[in-house]
């Protein structure tokens, strides 16, 4: 039984699919799962502020405030991840960087990791989005941040994680 995966789904990021698995204490089910690349996001700094982005989500139909953040691209590691989507999504380079930890977006039916760094950024260059990405950058102090998340104006869960193993929440 188990291995019997099959394809419901492939998109353009992620796939979709039914499996029977044995569980551990030896019954038989079925799973509906999600297959995801993984992901980095980054706690960066600029000074004693943070870099944080407003950015649009079509599936929700809203702007919400996030960290930088984004998916692998195929055979890139988490670390060349981070610092990509830094540079793209707000135009600051990186300059130092440490992973601080790892998180699994919803396990129940995803198997997203996403490895979360600290950075401290140097100069501004121009961000180079994607084209369906309409974002904004602002520095905020800690402060800020923890007013915004205690007014329930931060909900996006890998950043609150983030901020959290970065010691910022």
């Amino acid at each position: 039984m188990p291995g019997a995966r099959r394809k419901i789904f492939s998109g353009r990021i992620f796939k979709v699919y039914t499996e029977k698995k044995t569980l551990p204490d030896g019954r038989k089910t079925r799973i509906d799962g999600v297959d995801h690349p993984g992901a980095s996001v980054i706690v960066p700094f600029k000074g004693r502020s943070i870099v944080f982005i407003r950015q649009y989500r079509p599936v929700i139909e809203k702007f919400i405030w996030e960290l930088p953040a984004g998916t692998l691209e195929k055979g890139e590691k988490p670390l060349e991840c981070a610092k990509r989507e830094v540079k793209e999504e707000t135009g600051f380079r990186v300059k130092k960087i440490k992973k601080i930890g790892k998180i699994y977006t919803t396990p129940g039916f995803c198997n997203e990791q996403i490895s979360v760094y600290a950075a401290t950024c140097s100069s501004l260059g121009g961000p180079q989005r994607d084209a369906d990405e309409h974002i904004r950058v602002k520095l905020l102090t800690r402060k800020d941040v923890k007013k915004m998340f205690a007014s329930g104006k931060i909900t996006d869960s890998k950043t609150i994680s983030a901020l959290t193993l970065a010691g910022v929440l």
